[in-house]
């Protein structure tokens, strides 16, 4: 079998489970358009145009790409999944897809899909009941098979050599700006098979104490500890991992901190079994920091779900009560954040199994000296 028929075989079982939810949820069509669904789904990628692009799949009809002619060429064909209709420029793509969508009375349309195509449909569709996409695909979506799973893992270990070069003082740090050093790393996440760069997180010293810091022009200096987190798209999947290096010994406030924040880290990575609640999990990583006297300085959820998209299904968070399933991928990655001083995180993607939690990342947890 060659790898398009493999590939099409595959996509064709994803639409069919597809339409065994629609069917649970008694939704007619289903309206994909930009976002994670699409590619998830087709194996095409639609690009962020003002020009419509739209898979139309019936509950129980036929499926049909909708796409601006000029783009047609980018499509893999997949006959037996969907078939492709290209629209001119001078064509209206919106009732194409109306007209398409038949007397649908429940249509489900894509999370992300633009504003302006969700009214123009709407218009279109007086009598079409409209509902978010994510309520038939999320759950599918959060439940990789296993040639997800060898995605994942493949994208994680090319993280983890970009990891392992920063913990063992490839990567320059002194004297440079946290920009410079995203960029190498950026650099070396394509270098080792990432087609894109999703985002690439540098830190230093205090502007490590804001999670989702911009990396600036500021210059990294010896004594501090650079927070880096980095991750991108590897073969249609996410890599995403945290580590810390300190800049020459840890004074002993961070030390102790980073031994709590390894402790709970690790202890949430264990409670992620299949048939435990996501908030539990959570609460494994959040009771230690808090009992430390961290509470107030955890200030996101422990994780979020991945795999097409870098943030999906599950989330591990407190009043998440969904349980673990087989084949969930997600984070674990606690932080401890002090305004104005420092902050720490450490993270790592974790598929749950039957046999148990099984980390993408594997590099170093501790908090590893680097003398440059």
């Amino acid at each position: 079998m060659s790898a398009v028929s493999s590939d099409t075989a595959a996509y064709a079982d994803r639409l069919a489970r597809v339409r065994a939810a629609m069917e649970a949820q008694e939704i007619d069509v289903l309206l994909l358009s930009v976002g994670a669904d699409l590619p998830w789904l087709t194996g095409y990628e639609a690009m962020p145009l003002e020009r419509l692009t739209m898979l139309v799949a019936h509950r129980d009809g036929d499926a049909t790409l909708v796409v601006p002619r000029l783009e047609a060429p980018r499509v893999v064909e997949r006959p037996g999944v969907f078939t492709i209709r290209a629209w001119e420029e001078t064509d209206d793509p919106v009732a194409l897809v109306a007209a398409l969508s038949g007397r649908a009375e429940t249509a489900a349309i894509g999370d992300t899909t633009w504003a302006r195509f969700v009214l123009e449909l709407q218009r279109e569709m007086p009598s079409t009941v409209f509902s978010r996409a994510t309520a038939v695909t999320g759950a599918l979506r959060a439940h990789k098979d296993a040639a997800e799973i060898e995605a994942l893992r493949r994208a994680g270990a090319a993280a983890d050599r970009v990891a392992t070069a920063l913990q063992g003082g490839d990567i320059a740090l002194v004297g440079r700006t946290e920009a410079e050093v995203s960029a190498e790393l950026s650099a070396r996440l394509l270098a080792e098979g990432h087609h894109q760069v999703n985002f690439a997180i540098v830190a230093a010293g205090e502007n490590a104490a804001s999670p989702h810091h911009d990396a600036s022009a500021r210059v990294i200096r010896s004594g501090e500890v650079v927070l880096c987190d980095f991750g991108g798209t590897l073969d249609g999947y996410c890599s995403d991992i945290t580590r810390c290096v300190s800049i020459g010994d840890p004074s002993p406030e961070v030390a102790d901190a980073y031994a709590v924040l390894f402790e709970a880290q690790a202890t949430a990575v264990k409670a992620a079994t299949i048939g435990t609640p996501c908030e539990v999990v959570d609460g494994a990583a959040r009771d230690i920091i808090a009992a430390a006297g961290f509470g107030e300085n955890f200030i996101h959820r422990t994780g979020h779900g991945i795999g097409v998209e870098a943030h999906e299904d599950p989330y591990i968070v407190k009043g998440n009560a969904a349980l673990l399933e087989h084949g969930h991928a997600f984070s674990i990655e606690p932080g401890i954040y002090l305004a104005g001083r420092f902050g720490l995180r450490l993270e790592d993607i974790v598929v749950a199994t039957s046999a148990g939690p099984d980390a993408m990342n594997r590099v170093d947890h501790q908090l590893v000296v680097v003398e440059a």
